[in-house]
């Protein structure tokens, strides 16, 4: 089953600039191939929905804190789908471990989960429908310049989304893969 649609823009062009800076991930590869460890445990996708280990450097100083978002732009759906997002990290944290979007207690001390598209405040590995395009994974962690985003556990993507707006002072962004 192909639902031939157009591949969707980056959705970060399509947002103000921002600034720069790295990820790196041992778990995950830029443009290459989920492991099964990132992919969904339901729906048939087998996987074992675990969220990747993060690492990043070279941010602005005056980032107050970070968050943390998986989003497949890919998804047959007129909005995508979010798979993790995570705020308020402290500004002194620099690496989330393999796993950590199992639920809040995994991450540092006052971060927390939001709502992703499975409805779940946690990490939502990758689920694409069967013999769909391969579809991409915006693992991106976003500098933000106050120590924490006015949103709650409920808070939908969007929602996060249109508060990062208007505090992101930069991006940085690994872009794995997936189809089955």
């Amino acid at each position: 089953m192909s639902l031939d649609r157009p591949v969707a823009p980056d959705p970060y062009e399509l947002l103000p600039a921002v600034g720069s800076f790295d990820v790196t991930s041992k778990d995950v590869t830029d443009g290459q191939q989920l492991p099964n460890a990132q992919v969904f445990d339901g729906f048939g996708a087998g996987g074992e929905n675990k969220s990747p280990q993060l690492s990043w450097s070279g941010f602005p100083a005056e980032t107050r804190s970070f968050v943390v978002t998986c989003y497949d732009p890919d998804a047959p759906t007129p909005s995508g789908f979010w798979h993790w997002l995570v705020v308020n990290i402290p500004a002194s944290v620099t690496e989330l471990p393999t796993g950590a979007g199992a639920g809040d207690d995994s991450l540092p001390a006052g971060a927390f989960h939001t709502r992703t598209d499975f409805g779940t405040a946690n990490y939502g590995g990758a689920a694409p429908p069967q013999g769909d395009q391969v579809h991409r994974y915006y693992f991106v962690v976003h500098a933000v310049d106050v120590e924490k985003l006015e949103v709650e556990p409920d808070s939908s993507a969007a929602f996060v989304s249109f508060n990062l707006a208007f505090h992101t002072l930069a991006r940085a962004i690994i872009t794995p893969v997936y189809s089955h």
